[in-house]
């Protein structure tokens, strides 16, 4: 058995067994198999795919690289979340402590942000001091105090899927389906999950772009989790315009903080209330949305899920008072106001392109190596379907480059149209899904 006849085989539209696998995937981490015949077996699979049974023998040899948290001793029943990724998605800052009041465990292993996308780990560690650097100890501790624990990936954790992905992300082969159903579930189920929901985006600003691709996606993470008994459910929501007003790594912490102060903005709130919603039944805590989403809101309003915020920030190390009073945050060097050059309705924002100059205002990478700017970013004041009058703000620009402020603003309306009429706006959740049924939502 040689690393080339296997690439052979793929590059062929072959089925690879579980030895094959194997050898390729141990190979890789061993030093064996090099890193121009790993890209080149993944360019095969991007083009030619994997079985449902390769994608859970590539799953389950990934997950098998590294340690697997066992959390059988915990009193409450561990969920996770896991977002396919978007623009001004912060869901997980208020989900993981939202639902951590709700008597159930959130073991919250999250990533960073790279391109137009933004990540979970950056949004946290814009707060000074916060450690995701945990090791799975101190990870298995925190969620035995405190019932959740925010981290990244430790190099304890599927060390395969760490070593691929910087592969994957290097060599354009980022969105193949089984790759992405084996990255993601392999840390979910090593970091000790036993359900997860997934919120799967489409849209302009989301991985995948078409709906069929995004319910594809979807369905195949499903389908392989049941395989490892780790019952799994999706909602498919747009990523067409941001979600919120905020787009960069503090701003988007500062709003997260608004909504556990039950200030946040619509839009986040309702995928936030339906995910944890769902998250609640997963967990057998709560037998339908209604009931789940009245507990939640209730955190909400009464000041649980803050404090329980609050709480995963002192024993991650980070400074709690920026929190408390987020005015005490340093600002940016440069802060440039956006103003409408006519009268109308917002009729569409571009999440991709708002992403991407977020991007360069040096609130996001290029390659995983690229420092950021936790304070850079955009607080938008206007959203698709709202009414502006020619020279009323439509957005707030946070920056400390030196990027000239009419390239911003050049940048900024070639992401915004305005138009005459207002645009209709779809829904936000599409649909949801799970193992034996899936349909329009409806969380009653």
């Amino acid at each position: 058995m040689t690393a080339e006849n296997l690439i052979v085989k793929k590059r062929d539209k072959q089925k690879l067994n579980e030895n094959e696998i194997r050898f390729l995937v141990n190979g890789f981490i061993s030093g064996e198999v090099t890193d121009y015949q790993m890209a080149a077996l993944l360019m095969a699979i991007y083009f030619n795919g994997m079985t449902f049974e390769e994608t859970c023998l590539l799953t389950q040899t990934m997950i098998e690289s590294g340690e697997r948290v066992n959390l059988d001793h915990l009193n409450q029943f561990p969920i996770d979340k896991h977002s396919t990724g978007g623009v001004g998605d912060k869901v997980s800052i208020v989900l993981a402590p939202l639902v951590a009041t709700a008597d159930v465990a959130v073991p919250m292993m999250s990533g960073r942000g790279l391109g137009h996308s933004g990540g979970t780990l950056d949004k946290l560690e814009a707060i000074p001091g916060f450690r995701t650097d945990l090791s799975l100890k101190e990870f298995v501790s925190l969620l035995e105090k405190n019932a959740v624990a925010m981290i990244g990936q430790t190099h304890e954790i599927v060390p395969a899927d760490q070593k691929i992905y910087a592969l994957r992300d290097s060599t354009g082969t980022v969105p193949s389906i089984p790759l992405i159903v084996a990255s993601i579930l392999s840390k979910k189920i090593a970091e000790g999950a036993k359900a997860l929901v997934l919120d799967v985006k489409t849209g302009k600003g989301a991985f995948f772009r078409e709906y069929n691709q995004s319910l594809e996606l979807a369905k195949a993470i499903i389908t392989t989790a049941d395989k490892f008994n780790v019952k799994t459910s999706a909602l498919m929501t747009a990523m067409d315009q941001p979600l919120g007003f905020a787009v960069g790594n503090w701003l988007e912490t500062r709003e997260a903080i608004l909504a556990l102060q039950g200030q946040g903005p619509k839009d986040l709130i309702e995928i936030t209330l339906a995910l944890g919603a769902e998250m609640l039944i997963q967990a057998g805590v709560s037998y339908d949305h209604g009931e789940a989403h009245k507990t939640l809101t209730d955190s909400l309003s009464n000041g649980r899920a803050l404090e329980k915020f609050i709480r995963i920030v002192e024993l991650q190390g980070g400074d709690v008072s920026v929190v408390e009073d987020p005015d005490r945050y340093p600002r940016s060097r440069h802060h440039l106001s956006i103003r409408s050059n006519r009268t109308g309705f917002v009729h569409s924002i571009d999440a991709l392109k708002i992403g991407l100059l977020s991007r360069d205002l040096g609130a996001g990478r290029r390659r995983m190596s690229d420092d950021i700017d936790y304070s850079a970013g955009i607080v938008l004041q206007k959203k698709q379907g709202d009414q502006v009058e020619k020279g009323e703000s439509l957005a707030q620009i946070y920056y400390s480059s030196n990027l000239e402020s009419e390239t911003i603003k050049e940048k900024f309306f070639e992401a915004v149209e305005i138009l005459s009429t207002p645009n209709q706006i779809k829904p936000l959740i599409l649909k949801h899904l799970s193992r034996h049924d899936s349909g329009d939502w409806d969380e009653n």
